[in-house]
């Protein structure tokens, strides 16, 4: 509530994103919105205002969710959605990328009117959140992301990710080719995805990679 009240907003959300089948859905960790704002507002379209393009990573320049001008704005929310942000209290939202090791929460700021949050300050909120979240992991653990993939199953998926072939990866993590391919077998079938691209996105998507 500190860090909210430093950036000159009203209500704060912190979150993690997780893939439920083919989309995005949103698990809250803590939040002061009141309860019948979460409900009518939904899990998937407050996962749609925490991701891309409106999320801003440490160190980069944060772009507003203006509600009135969402429409307008590449249909990140329609014009019901806007109205219904408007008449809750979130009629400008901020959604900040937080790094807790491994883990990906997001921080939705938002306030009542248009250009009351004050953008300069949010990098320094930013980074006092990822490092305060970061002294507690443990307790984040439960209530954020539920990571289904393994450590070497991340690793590999991580490297195709980054243009790797599978022999390539093999010589990175001192594996057979043969093993490798079966780590990214299991990825993909633990995302219910159809192939290594649908799995690298929704990993991406979720914040495990």
């Amino acid at each position: 509530m500190n860090v909210t009240a430093s950036v000159g907003a009203e209500s704060y959300m912190l979150l993690a994103l997780v893939h439920d089948q083919t989309r995005l859905n949103a698990r809250i960790v803590a939040s002061n919105w009141i309860f019948d704002a979460v409900e009518l507002i939904g899990p998937r379209l407050i996962a749609t205002l925490a991701h891309d393009p409106l999320n801003t990573a440490p160190g980069s320049r944060p772009k507003p969710l203006v509600a009135a001008e969402a429409p307008a704005t590449g249909g990140l929310v329609n014009g019901e959605e806007a109205r219904l942000l408007t008449v809750l209290g979130h009629a400008e939202l901020y959604s900040l990328r937080i790094n807790v090791g491994r883990q990906r929460l997001f921080l939705l700021f938002s306030a009542a009117e248009p250009g009351r949050i004050d953008a300069a300050a949010l990098a320094a909120a930013q980074m006092k959140c990822c490092y305060a979240l970061s002294q507690i992991p443990q307790l984040l653990a439960e209530a954020s992301l539920q990571d289904p993939l393994s450590d070497r199953e991340r690793e590999c998926l991580f490297w195709v990710s980054e243009g790797k072939t599978t022999d390539e990866i093999a010589v990175i993590l001192g594996v057979s080719s043969n093993t490798v391919n079966s780590y990214i077998t299991h990825a993909i079938q633990k995302f219910s995805a159809s192939n290594r691209a649908m799995a690298i996105a929704t990993a991406i998507r979720s914040g495990i990679i």
